[in-house]
C-alpha cells in the first residue's frame, strides 16, 4: 500500500492560471521546477510549464537539466552556478553540451573565473550573469560585473557569437533586505524593489556600451518579487524585460488542491505496558497501534532548521526540543481530527503511531492525511483527480 499525493486537477489548474496571469501583466514568467518538482514531479510541471506557454523553465542543478531537456520544449535555465573546476559536473556539462538541442541551455555565472573559463572553452554559451544580491549566496559583487564586462577577451566572445549574455539574474531573500538603503523617488518602493532597480540600472547603463549587444533589451531576471513589486520595478525600469521565476507560489500556492494521504497497514490494540517497534518502548495506556505507509524514503520525518523569527516560533520549537528529549516526537499523520504521536521514528517506509483509548479506530487500507513539506517528499503515486 503506497503514499500518495492527490491532485485536484481543476483547482491546482485554476491556480496555476491564476498565477501566471498576475505575473504576466507586468513580467515573463519563468516556471521553476528544480529538486522533486516540489513534490508533483519534474516531468509533471514540465508539461504544466508547456500549457501555461512558457518559454523557458529553471532547474536546480546540471544533473537535473537531461530530463528536462527532454520534458519541456523551450529554454532550460540552471540556476547553481557554472563552475570549470566542478569535476563531477564537468562530465556531465560534456555530455549536454553535445546533444542536438544544446542551445537551449542557459547557464548561470556567478564568478568572473567561470565567465573566463567560458570564453575560453571554445563551445558557445548562453549565460546569465548572477549579481550578488542582499542573499550574500552567489554573484558578481558591482565592481566585479562592471570588471567582467569590461573585458576584452569576454567583448570578442560576444562580437563572434561565441557568448551570448540573456540577462542579468538577482536571487533575493524572502524576508526584504535589511541593508538595502532608500534613494531619491524611490520612498515608494520596497527595499527588494529598491535593490533589483538599483541593479537594473547599473546593467542597462552596462550592457549596451561593455557588450556590444546594444540591439537587444537587456533581461533582468527575479525571484520572491511580489506582483506588486514586479509593478513598481516594471514603472521604475521600462527599459528593461523582465522576468521573473516562480516556483513555490506557483506550484503549492493552493494547498487544498494537494492532499498527502498514508495508507493504513496494520493495526493492533494494545494493553497498556507493551513494548513496541525497534528500540521497545510502551506507549499510551489500553491504546491502538497504527502503522501506516511514509517513512524516511519519503521524506517523513525529516525536517528543516526553523527559522524562529518570532517569539511563537521560538516558544513552539523550545517546546518541541523538550519533548524530543524525552523521547516524544508528533507525527505528520492525522486522525480523527487531531495529529498523532509517533511510537518511536520512522521506519524507511513505515510509520508507527499511537491512537489513544476512545478514538475511532481506523481499518486497514483507510487513509491518513499527513502534513508534509512538498519539497522534500517523495511520494508513491500521484493520483489526478
Amino acid at each position: 500500500m503506497s503514499f500518495t499525493l492527490h491532485l485536484d486537477s481543476e483547482a491546482w489548474r485554476r491556480h496555476l492560471d491564476s498565477v501566471s496571469s498576475a505575473v504576466s501583466a507586468h513580467a515573463q514568467m519563468v516556471p521553476v521546477v528544480k529538486g522533486n518538482g516540489y513534490g508533483l514531479g519534474q516531468n509533471r510541471l514540465a508539461r504544466e510549464a508547456d500549457l501555461l506557454g512558457s518559454d523557458c523553465v529553471a532547474v536546480g542543478t546540471v544533473f537535473e537539466l537531461a530530463g528536462m531537456l527532454d520534458a519541456f520544449s523551450g529554454d532550460v535555465v540552471v540556476l547553481e552556478p557554472f563552475e570549470v573546476r566542478d569535476t563531477a559536473a564537468a562530465d556531465a556539462w560534456a555530455r549536454l553540451l553535445a546533444r542536438p538541442d544544446a542551445q537551449r541551455i542557459i547557464r548561470t555565472v556567478s564568478r568572473p573565473s567561470a565567465l573566463q573559463g567560458l570564453v575560453q572553452g571554445g563551445t558557445p554559451a548562453r549565460v546569465l550573469i548572477e549579481a550578488r544580491s542582499s542573499m550574500q549566496r552567489f554573484g558578481m559583487d558591482e565592481r566585479e560585473l562592471l570588471s567582467a564586462l569590461a573585458d576584452s577577451s569576454v567583448r570578442s566572445a560576444i562580437v563572434d557569437g561565441r557568448l551570448e549574455i540573456a540577462g542579468l539574474t538577482l536571487h533575493l531573500p524572502i524576508a526584504q533586505p535589511a541593508d538595502e538603503t532608500g534613494g531619491r523617488g524611490a520612498h515608494a518602493l520596497s527595499a527588494r524593489a529598491r535593490e533589483v532597480c538599483r541593479w537594473t540600472g547599473l546593467w542597462l547603463a552596462e550592457i549596451s556600451g561593455s557588450t556590444g549587444q546594444s540591439g537587444t533589451v537587456p533581461a533582468i531576471w527575479a525571484s520572491h518579487l511580489s506582483d506588486a513589486e514586479l509593478a513598481a520595478v516594471a514603472a521604475a525600469a521600462p527599459g528593461a524585460s523582465l522576468r521573473a521565476r516562480v516556483g513555490t507560489r506557483l506550484w503549492l500556492g493552493d494547498r487544498s488542491a494537494l492532499k498527502a494521504l498514508g495508507t493504513v497497514l496494520a493495526v493492533h490494540p494494545l494493553p497498556g505496558g507493551t513494548h513496541v517497534g525497534y528500540r521497545q518502548r510502551t506507549g499510551p495506556r489500553d491504546g491502538t497501534l497504527v502503522v501506516v505507509s511514509g517513512g524516511t524514503g519519503h521524506g517523513i520525518g525529516l525536517s528543516a532548521p526553523t527559522p524562529a523569527s518570532s517569539a511563537r516560533q521560538r516558544v513552539v520549537t523550545a517546546g518541541t526540543g523538550a519533548l524530543d528529549a524525552v523521547g516524544k516526537a508528533m507525527s505528520p499523520f492525522a486522525w480523527a481530527g487531531s495529529r498523532r504521536w509517533f511510537a518511536e521514528p520512522p521506519h524507511q517506509h513505515h510509520s508507527m503511531v499511537w491512537l489513544p483509548k476512545g478514538c475511532v479506530i481506523p481499518a486497514v487500507g483507510d487513509q491518513m492525511p499527513a502534513e508534509v513539506r512538498f519539497t522534500t517528499t517523495r511520494f508513491d503515486a500521484v493520483i489526478e483527480s
